[in-house]
């Protein structure tokens, strides 16, 4: 891996949003440090790089903090350009991809979580019916990126496969939690066999949390969740 530089990612083991960067950064074969933020207090190092959203990840290059995920994807792809490419290079390709990943991040993973955080099985059936209708529209989508190949950037992972594959950790934790079949070979084939293409892939595999780890960090969460007062109406 590329040395030399001073490369650090603030994260937590649990968050989707703090493997992208990783993910991004073993593709490219750069050498950095995952520092562990606590949240609990925020540690002044976050507070300080990020003193905007005070939020995790943050990629701290040569003493300049980057922050939100798919921002530091997008540097990263940029700063370290000689190696694999993770952006599509045809402008209308890159166009796509965004667009599919702002669907992901704005729609798809709220109706994942909001099947966590239902309070009801009213509320629980109609968010997974929510998340289940967005995974048909990303199984077609990933036909039109893929373009025939294992991935949604071609031969290798790319900016769609980091922004959608983050969440796989989630996917498993809540279908055990809930008894829910998410990734169904039977109606997202090419989903499903590109979900175990991304787990497998190297730049992969040390960075995605145990289920057994998500599983109970999502049953803590949902404690915080019932135990919230309810929004005023």
């Amino acid at each position: 891996m590329a040395g030399a530089e001073d490369v650090r990612v603030l994260g937590v083991l649990a968050s989707p949003f703090a493997m992208r960067p990783r993910i991004a950064l073993n593709l490219k074969k750069v050498e950095y440090e995952f520092v562990v933020e606590t949240m609990n207090p925020k540690s002044e190092l976050l507070l300080k790089s990020n003193p905007v959203y005070k939020k995790i990840p943050v990629l701290i290059h040569n003493g300049n903090p980057v922050c939100e995920s798919l921002v530091i994807v997008q540097y990263i792809d940029e700063v370290w350009s000689s190696s694999q490419p993770i952006l599509p290079a045809d402008p209308y390709d890159r166009a796509v991809a965004r667009f599919w990943a702002a669907y992901i991040d704005d729609k798809w993973f709220p109706s994942l979580m909001g099947i966590a955080k239902a309070q009801t099985d009213a509320d629980r059936a109609s968010s997974t019916e929510q998340m289940l209708a967005g995974l048909q529209l990303l199984e077609e989508a990933f036909a039109t990126c893929s373009k025939g190949k294992p991935f949604f950037g071609g031969d290798a992972l790319g900016y769609l496969d980091i922004a959608l594959g983050c969440y796989l950790g989630w996917v498993r934790a809540i279908g055990q939690m809930y008894a829910i079949q998410v990734l169904d070979g039977a109606k997202t084939p090419q989903l499903a066999a590109w979900a175990e293409r991304f787990c497998a892939d190297e730049a992969v595999k040390e960075v995605m949390p145990e289920t057994e780890t998500l599983v109970e960090f999502a049953k803590m969460m949902a404690a915080r969740w019932k135990a919230a007062p309810a929004p005023a109406k």
